[in-house]
């Protein structure tokens, strides 16, 4: 008997049993194949728009892709630089085999957690609550909780052409009893399509004919706990390179639709509408001439190069043509072919916002099987069920990150709220408050929250407590530091774009002009502070009047989410307009907070829910 079983060792398997092993229960993680955890079977990369700040935010709570993704990163990118702070985010290219490298042995090597090759036959169940599991082998190990991160295996379908295979990613067995053993129990499940691109040699890629795509100069990392020596320096960091499609590219899968998987009827899945194939954007985007692809290098110990923005489930003869008509590959070689999968997923509306099943106890759910693509989205769910897992056999109330406080928050309550048809895919624009959400402040809206929990350690929540205490000390320099119309800063303000001072003025001040810096003052006032603190201070000055507004919508967002719907008979409810009673009494959610943003109840059902809850409240004194 173990306190909790992790099946399944991909990205969300691997936060989930790390995040029960450190808050102290007895673990294991049950994986086919010790060499394949944490293995990267699509693109090598970690990040990206809103992604990248889910990986920062595993970190400010305790969690550890964001110390893999830097220390193995072949390339570190800050995206949109030129934009607002709300819509940065830190991208890497990653070294696909050291990534995972650094996972196994993490894994390995942590305490409270015993790694396990094997394949899982079926989930046991008694009375509506998870007992353990029955391997193939005949054996049974029991457990408290599960932990379900299945992926992409269950009831797997790899699909080239009119061809369909069973199997797994990467050539692997699939879990082809593991989905039936939840129908059995009333688990609903539905068939979902993601794709890979091809993998060609890279010594048969001509460069020259496409467009450099260098990382970011300055310093730069997920992790509070990367030191700048733990990164590749600039100057040795690897390039990826942009080539685009080319008019034969288009004319080829035009010519030849009926032959891919998705479009002969074979796919019976809902593919990404964000990350689709290569044929699914000529269709959709017939109007665009070309499309971006983008070639990244896949690992240091590998000659082979990603062809980013191609996937296809087009049969093996086309895809060379379709690769061959690129500018830069016209001689490719291809060292793997691009495929399509077909899986099994869980409706996601059947879990509560802890991820655990509405209606099985102590199975937790996370990752791919909850209907979402992205290793950072599954990492961000596996270490919330992880986290919530444990939490529960400790009696411990759960931790539900709001929409205001986490993108991952945002996800998760997405998911549980509004489900998914097609694979999940986070964006910045799903976060109503993401001013409040940026990568510069993951460790002041978590690390409190990661340390209460047991997951974050002493010496992480000591530096982070320091830091705090040197922003306030520093802001409060600031608006000491005076300069005046006599002070000698004219020309600083000339250089960008405003008058001399005509009356007296902070430096606090002055911050909240564009274009000033801390830096740039540090020449006329004496102020030692370290790059890191600076950034925060400018942003919290130069924005403050969004981010006050911001929070205090966000405040209103939470007064809802105290307003808990317990046993609510919504047939009872008088004045609810029809289709938001049927919507309520389908979705059950848990706080009025949750029905609000639920398609369908209207605001009038808000106020009507309000006034309800109210009332029995009063009736019940």
């Amino acid at each position: 008997m173990v306190d909790v079983i992790v099946l399944g060792g991909g990205h969300a398997g691997v936060e989930a049993a790390l995040a029960c092993a450190r808050m102290k229960q007895k673990t294991m993680l049950l994986t086919m194949h010790i060499d394949m955890i944490a293995s990267m079977p699509c693109n090598p990369s970690v990040g990206g728009p809103a992604k990248g700040i889910v990986v920062r935010e595993i970190d400010a709570l305790g969690g550890e892709m964001g110390k893999a993704a830097d220390k193995t990163a072949l390339q570190l990118k800050m995206l949109n630089t030129n934009k607002g702070p709300g819509v940065q985010s830190l991208r890497v290219q990653s070294d696909k085999i050291a990534y995972k490298k650094y996972m196994q042995d993490v894994c390995l090597h942590t305490q409270n957690l015993e790694v396990k090759e094997c394949i899982v036959e079926k989930i046991n169940f008694e009375n509506k609550k998870v007992t353990g599991v029955t391997l193939q082998d005949g054996s049974v190990i029991s457990c408290k909780a599960l932990v379900l991160t299945s992926g992409t295996f269950m009831s797997s379908n790899i699909l080239v052409g009119h061809t369909s295979t069973e199997s797994g990613p990467e050539g692997e067995p699939t879990t082809k009893n593991l989905s039936q053993s939840l129908r059995d129990q009333g688990i609903q499940t539905f068939r979902l399509k993601t794709g890979t691109p091809a993998r060609i040699y890279t010594d048969s890629i001509d460069f020259s004919k496409t467009e450099i795509q260098p990382g970011t100069q300055d310093f730069v990392c997920f992790s509070y706990d990367t030191k700048k020596e733990d990164v590749l320096p600039y100057d040795k960091q690897w390039v990826c390179h942009l080539t685009y499609t080319s008019p034969l590219t288009h004319q080829i899968i035009q010519d030849n639709l009926q032959r891919s998987a998705m479009y002969s009827g074979l796919v019976k899945g809902v593919g990404p509408r964000y990350c689709p194939s290569i044929e699914d954007k000529i269709v959709r985007f017939a109007d665009k001439s070309r499309h971006q692809i983008f070639l990244e290098p896949e690992s240091k110990d590998l000659e082979t190069t990603y062809v980013q923005g191609f996937s296809t489930s087009m049969p093996h003869d086309i895809q060379e043509k379709m690769l061959r008509s690129l500018p830069g590959l016209e001689n490719c070689r291809i060292q793997k072919y691009a495929y399509a999968i077909e899986y099994d997923a869980i409706d996601p509306l059947q879990l509560k916002p802890t991820l655990e099943l509405r209606n099985i106890e102590n199975l937790f759910c996370a990752g791919q099987i909850n209907g979402t693509s992205g290793y950072e989205e599954a990492a961000g769910q596996g270490l919330m069920a992880g986290i919530n897992a444990a939490l529960k056999l400790q009696g411990k109330e759960p931790l539900i990150l709001g929409r205001d406080e986490a993108y991952i928050g945002v996800l998760i309550d997405d998911l549980v709220t509004k489900g998914t048809q097609e694979p999940y895919r986070l964006l910045t624009s799903r976060a109503e408050y993401r001013l409040l959400l940026r990568h510069d402040n993951a460790d002041r809206r978590l690390s409190e929250k990661g340390y209460a929990i047991g997951l974050l350690p002493e010496l992480r929540i000591r530096a982070y407590r320091q830091k705090e205490n040197k922003i306030a000390e520093m802001t409060e320099k600031l608006s000491q530091i005076r300069f005046t119309p006599k002070s000698n800063i004219s020309a600083y303000l000339k250089e960008n774009g405003f008058e001399e001072l005509h009356e007296g003025m902070s430096a606090l001040e002055l911050l909240k002009r564009p274009n000033i810096t801390i830096r740039g003052l540090s020449e006329y006032m004496e102020l030692d502070i370290s790059d890191e603190v600076a950034r925060q201070i400018e942003i919290e000055t130069k924005y403050e009047g969004y981010i006050v507004k911001a929070k205090k919508e966000a405040q209103k967002l939470q007064s809802m989410e105290k307003m808990k719907l317990v046993d609510v008979d919504y047939d009872a409810v008088e004045n609810l307009s029809l289709e938001g009673r049927q919507k309520l009494k389908k979705y059950q959610p848990f706080t009025v907070g949750q029905a609000s943003r639920i398609s369908g109840v209207n605001p009038a059902d808000i106020a009507v829910l309000a006034i309800y809850l109210k009332q029995r409240k009063e009736s019940s004194k």
